[in-house]
């Protein structure tokens, strides 16, 4: 089995450690996060990092790199106060991947890549039209993480939007049926496809399926 010891990867190639790094924590959720400046100007951005934070009330979270440099979804967020997570699916990889390309203020990765704005009950950030799984979320609080000066952003889930086919009766979304993508490191895309789905776990009892008899 290969090891790396912490003296290992603090000597290794910059690019190759971040490589390493992103990867070996596992699969990570595939989102673009879309936000709109005071004047209109949109923003489109693929993130890795978005995770559920609490379900009551709906708040998720993102990380995002330090701030020392102008991060335009950054300064919307703060500007408006808004914007929105939309999940990204097997067709659209491409689009959505080239929006990490490092586009001046002002230019919009939505248009640049030819993924489509969409406005939804009057909110005041875009949604992805091409997303089937998306959310519009308010901006509640930022917490700085010292060790490495990123930013953990939290959002209120506002609202919710996907295709009722993909529910089941207890309110859970499949998500392979969805073609929802993860990512792999912070270039690699895969398709999962779901193996199976256990009821609740309690000491002394055997775990059961929810598919199989």
């Amino acid at each position: 089995m290969k090891h790396y010891n912490s003296n290992d990867l603090k000597g290794l190639d910059k690019i190759f450690r971040s490589n390493l790094i992103n990867s070996c924590t596992g699969y990570k959720s595939a989102n673009l996060i879309a936000t709109s400046s005071a004047s209109g100007d949109t923003n489109v951005a693929v993130f890795n990092s978005v995770i559920h934070i609490g379900s009551d009330p709906a708040i998720l979270g993102f990380l995002l790199r330090p701030v020392t440099i102008p991060r335009n979804t950054f300064q919307n967020i703060k500007a408006t106060g808004v914007f929105t997570v939309n999940h990204i699916h097997n067709h659209m990889i491409g689009k959505a991947h080239q929006t990490a390309a490092k586009y001046e203020a002002g230019v919009s990765e939505f248009r640049e890549t030819g993924l489509e704005e969409e406005y939804l009950d009057e909110f005041g950030a875009p949604y992805v039209k091409e997303s089937t799984i998306k959310m519009g979320c308010r901006y509640i609080n930022e917490y700085q993480i010292k060790e490495n000066n990123t930013l953990l952003i939290l959002g209120e889930i506002q609202n919710l939007y996907f295709e009722e086919g993909i529910q089941m009766p207890d309110g859970w979304l499949r998500l392979d049926d969805a073609d929802t993508v993860a990512i792999n490191g912070l270039d690699g895309y895969a398709l999962p496809t779901l193996i199976d789905r256990f009821h609740y776990a309690r000491p002394g009892k055997e775990i059961t399926s929810f598919f199989k008899k």
